[in-house]
């Protein structure tokens, strides 16, 4: 799975008073589908203004602790469709969306070749972290019928795709209630590309476990790694400070595991 993210603040009366940032961290270890391997990590930093959701950061390291690439989501303009800007350090590649005039661009560049192109508007599309924003929005739809389709946002193809993310069924994860989907595309698609399957808290409605293509290419730069990723059961507390250290950190090449 894929989910990217400046400190937010709290007003409180009197006017003008501020309260310190709301950041929230957890870490995803990203495995080898046999979970014989630790393939990376990704380090989430989010943001919260009045328990609205802002902008989120994301570090990626080889297991050996070596950050290759990091990600910044913004959700001014859309919480389904967030802005984001990507950049793994060990292609010179990067992608993302961006909001121009109310109209989203999704962009790709890799050495010198860039390339951009504007996304039919769509009330279903989602683009990258804001998945974790789809799936909580349609929480109850999914449990009562089962499936929701949606358009996701390819940067690396400049278009979306439709997919149908589908309830799977009740499941006990690390001793807590949970429930599976699974997404998948529509159409034809379906039959030659696996589906995606994920695991969220019955109660916190958080991913805890995701299993299949994920953003990250593997060491030729050719294709995605398959990978099973595991978060942890909840986040904690993180300060401004640790968010900026992670958009500051300097990136550099290694090798997957």
């Amino acid at each position: 799975m894929k989910h990217p993210f400046t400190c937010a603040v709290l007003l409180l009366a009197p006017a003008f008073a501020s309260a310190a940032p709301d950041v929230r961290f957890e870490q995803g270890k990203a495995w080898n589908p046999g979970k014989t391997r630790l393939l990376y990590t990704e380090s989430h930093w989010t943001s919260y203004e009045n328990d609205t959701l802002k902008e989120r950061t994301v570090l990626y390291s080889c297991a050996d602790g070596t950050p290759f690439a990091r990600k910044e989501i913004s959700y001014a303009n859309s919480a389904l469709a967030p802005g984001f800007s990507f950049s793994d350090v060990r292609f010179d590649y990067q992608e993302g969306l961006r909001w121009r005039d109310g109209q989203a661009q999704l962009w790709h560049k890799r050495a010198n070749r860039a390339r951009q192109e504007a996304i039919a508007e769509s009330p279903d599309l989602v683009a990258d972290a804001g998945f974790d924003v789809f799936v909580r929005t349609h929480w109850q739809d999914l449990a009562r019928n089962g499936g929701k389709p949606l358009d996701f946002a390819v940067p690396s193809r400049l278009t979306s795709y439709s997919f149908n993310l589908a309830r799977s069924g009740a499941a006990l994860y690390r001793a807590q209630p949970a429930q599976n989907f699974k997404l998948g595309l529509n159409g034809w698609l379906g039959l030659v590309a696996p589906d995606i399957e994920l695991t969220y808290g019955s109660a916190s409605k958080r991913l805890l476990r995701f299993k299949g293509i994920s953003n990250i290419l593997d060491n030729q730069g050719r294709k995605p790694v398959d990978a099973l990723i595991e978060f942890p059961l909840a986040d904690r507390a993180a300060t401004a400070k640790e968010k900026l250290q992670a958009q500051a950190t300097l990136l550099k090449s290694c090798q997957l595991s």
